[in-house]
């Protein structure tokens, strides 16, 4: 069943498209472009919440990721990285979502198209990473990118639901 356009369609495409663009140009850049951990070093200098995420320890892509491995403004880089990762696709996810809902034959195949597109370009992402000096690619980030889109999906879904 076909459901009624809207006005919007369009713009949330052309707004995933230029999410992709970001995402293309963020990859572009080398490690040492991005990385933030000398101004964290100055911004988090007394360590707060030091207390409270010493504590935290988990493997990532097999690192161990932790204050005690990494050090505090590492740590804290590593976290925000990986929440811009999950915040980039669930955006992502979200505007294909909404620009294919009523463009589809059914919501079910929006959705999918939706978290096909989100991960396919996760994946084209990656490989760009191999081609980009100090860069890594990582199924690891394939994986939490497709769960960024996987969410942003299901909120759309359920923010438009009748």
């Amino acid at each position: 069943m076909k459901r009624k356009k809207s006005q919007f369609d369009n713009i949330y495409i052309l707004l995933a498209f230029a999410v992709m663009i970001i995402l293309f140009q963020s990859s572009s850049m080398t490690y040492g472009e991005q990385n933030i951990t000398s101004t964290l070093d100055n911004l988090l200098a007394g360590q707060p919440l030091l207390s409270i995420l010493k504590n935290i320890e988990f493997h990532y892509a097999g690192n161990l990721i932790s204050i005690e491995a990494l050090g505090y403004s590492s740590f804290i880089e590593f976290i925000l990285r990986k929440g811009v990762h999950f915040t980039s696709y669930f955006l992502l996810g979200l505007l294909w979502f909404l620009g294919l809902r009523n463009k589809t034959s059914s919501l079910p195949l929006a959705m999918l198209l939706s978290i096909l597109l989100a991960v396919g370009y996760a994946s084209f992402d990656e490989f760009h990473q191999m081609l980009t000096p100090q860069r890594t690619p990582l199924l690891e980030d394939i994986i939490l990118d497709g769960f960024g889109a996987l969410t942003g999906v299901i909120i759309g879904w359920l923010a438009t639901k009748k």
